[in-house]
This record gives structure tokens, C-alpha cells and sequence, in this order.
């Protein structure tokens, strides 16, 4: 047996926050979802004039982050990204149709060895995302350190 750790509403909120003010302070509008271990969401944020198909990419990215326990990005990343043509994962994202992104924006958040759950961003390019994504993780990491965990 082992013991397991899943993110709350309550840790998801200034994750959330944090994502937020970054997109905000490099003009993007994004969506941001925070979802717990098994890719369900627990905080989702369309900052005013994102795109509405934002909301499922996000979602899409958090789920993936969580469930494969990777960024997303490591997906394509040449030369070895697993779905990349001819690489051992083509096509994975066929297998969860809608649910499964495989580019960049999600973003798993770890503690103690285990993914807790997942931040998606989308609306940015892949840079955009990435800070946005990183504002989040460090986000988290001070959540964690200020409960003492």
C-alpha cells in the first residue's frame, strides 16, 4: 500500500490566480484549467475575450498531464517525442478522442514523488503557454511550502 496525494479545490485556486496574473501581464488571453490526479477538473478560468474553444483544448492538456504524468509538449519534441511519425506513440492521441493533446500547454504538478494533478493552457503560442504554465508550477511549489507539506 501506498499513500496517495490529490490537489483540492483549495490548492487549485492559487494556481489558478498565478496563471492568471502572468497571461494578464504578457497580454495574452487565455484559458487556464487545474485538474486533480485523474484529469477531472477542480478550476477552470476563460480570462475575458479567450477563445471559447479554449475550454476543451485547456481541459485537454490538464487531462493528458495528469493521466500520462508528462508535459505535453515532451510529446513532439524532436528527435525522440514519442508521437512524432514513426516514434513508438503515433497516433496516441486517437485513443481519447477530444481528451488526448499532445502539444504544448499542460502541465503536471508533482509532489512527493507523485503527479497531484494538472495545469492546461491555451490561447497563447507555445512560449506564452509555457511561461503561463510556469507561473502556475511555482505557483504550486508555494502553496506547498507555505502549508508545510
Amino acid at each position: 500500500m501506498h499513500q496517495v496525494y490529490r490537489i483540492t479545490l483549495d490548492d487549485a485556486l492559487p494556481i489558478l490566480a498565478a496563471a492568471r496574473a502572468k497571461a494578464e501581464e504578457i497580454g495574452v488571453r487565455q484559458t487556464i484549467c487545474v485538474c486533480d490526479d485523474g484529469g477531472h477538473l477542480l478550476a477552470l478560468h476563460r480570462l475575458p475575450g479567450a477563445r471559447l474553444t479554449g475550454v476543451e483544448i485547456a481541459m485537454a492538456k490538464a487531462f493528458t498531464a495528469a493521466g500520462h504524468e508528462r508535459a505535453t509538449h515532451k510529446f513532439n519534441e524532436p528527435p525522440n517525442g514519442p508521437a512524432l511519425p514513426g516514434n513508438e506513440a503515433f497516433g496516441i492521441n486517437l485513443i481519447h478522442p477530444g481528451k488526448f493533446a499532445i502539444f504544448v500547454g499542460g502541465f503536471p504538478l508533482e509532489h512527493a514523488g507523485q503527479v497531484v494533478g494538472a495545469v492546461g493552457v491555451s490561447g497563447g503560442n507555445g512560449e506564452q503557454d509555457k511561461a503561463v504554465g510556469a507561473a502556475a508550477l511555482d505557483a504550486f511549489a508555494k502553496h506547498v511550502a507555505e502549508q508545510g507539506l
